[in-house]
């Protein structure tokens, strides 16, 4: 069964559910990330473009990180932690979700560019390395590790819903880019931007913690010192040895060759004490070739 299964109408339900607790979270953040970027923008130059480029992605992941710990503190129904509380409670997390986010970002970036299908197949084993760093308190590169370990077996229904997600959130910035096109560029975009991600920031950070959930629940972490201080993942300490990530990177079950050369029963001699003539010689084998192997999961599932 696919374990993923339902998980875009859980999110909507948590996400009305909690709505102005989440809402006001993701409009104070990103609001304070629209004024940044539009004064970077005003500059005009190649640099601020650059510059507030990368504050919007950093925000984005900041954003995120603030978020999945509201989510993990509305999943028994109520909001225990202010908004305060529920951006103090993130803080710690920030510097390894701010290394991972932009290693990520530009491993990604360099697959999209590539062949795209590189760049699309890190974003779906890569999608959980924020819950993975926030939740299980992993360090920056083990949360690679980690949430591809988690997304193996299942990058098809993850791709999904990724995708899911991103139309959403074409969808609004669409509306809100035909309400405001009437005003200038620099305002437009700043507005479009703080209330696009205002409503829709939240739904993805409750959908992409879900699928943590989901999935950590079929691929528990194991006992032991595991991935930089976090409970383990394997039988031994970190990294050392092999990585052991599953079977294999996901190739087929083999060249898939037959049950052996297909000799026959024997050189066939007479039967003993006989001065008879030879026995007969055996017939040649019939074994069969085996049917080549499957082809791979290209998320990594074997």
């Amino acid at each position: 069964m696919n374990p993923l299964s339902g998980v875009i109408e859980e999110a909507w339900r948590i996400y009305r559910a909690h709505a102005a607790h989440l809402l006001l979270i993701a409009f104070v953040i990103y609001l304070v990330t629209a004024v940044i970027v539009g004064v970077l923008y005003l500059t005009g130059s190649f640099l601020g473009l650059l510059l507030g480029d990368i504050v919007q992605l950093f925000a984005t992941f900041l954003l995120q990180a603030t978020l999945i710990k509201a989510v993990q503190d509305v999943r028994d129904g109520r909001a225990d932690l202010s908004i305060g509380e529920t951006a103090s409670s993130a803080l710690p997390y920030i510097l390894s979700v701010a290394g991972a986010s932009i290693l990520a970002g530009i491993a990604i970036t360099i697959g999209l560019i590539l062949l795209i299908v590189p760049g699309l197949i890190l974003i779906t084993i890569w999608a959980l390395i924020i819950p993975v760093i926030v939740i299980e308190r992993s360090g920056a590169l083990a949360s690679f590790g980690r949430s591809q370990q988690l997304v193996r077996g299942n990058g098809w229904p993850v791709f999904g819903t990724l995708v899911v997600l991103f139309i959403i959130q074409i969808a609004v910035s669409l509306v809100l880019g035909l309400i405001f096109h009437a005003l200038p560029i620099v305002v437009g975009n700043g507005l479009s931007t703080v209330i696009a991600g205002t409503l829709v920031a939240p739904f993805i950070a409750v959908t992409v913690t879900l699928i943590y959930y989901r999935l950590s629940a079929t691929v528990p972490s194991a006992a032991g010192p595991g991935y930089g201080g976090t409970p383990g993942y394997g039988p031994g300490p970190g990294y050392g040895g092999d990585p052991g990530y599953g079977p294999g990177p996901g190739y087929g079950s083999g060249p898939g060759y037959g049950s052996g050369a297909g000799y026959g029963s024997g050189p066939g001699y007479g039967p003993p004490g006989t001065s008879g003539a030879p026995g007969t010689s055996g017939a040649p084998g019939t074994g069969t070739s085996g049917a080549p192997g499957a082809p791979g999961d290209p998320f990594g599932a074997a």
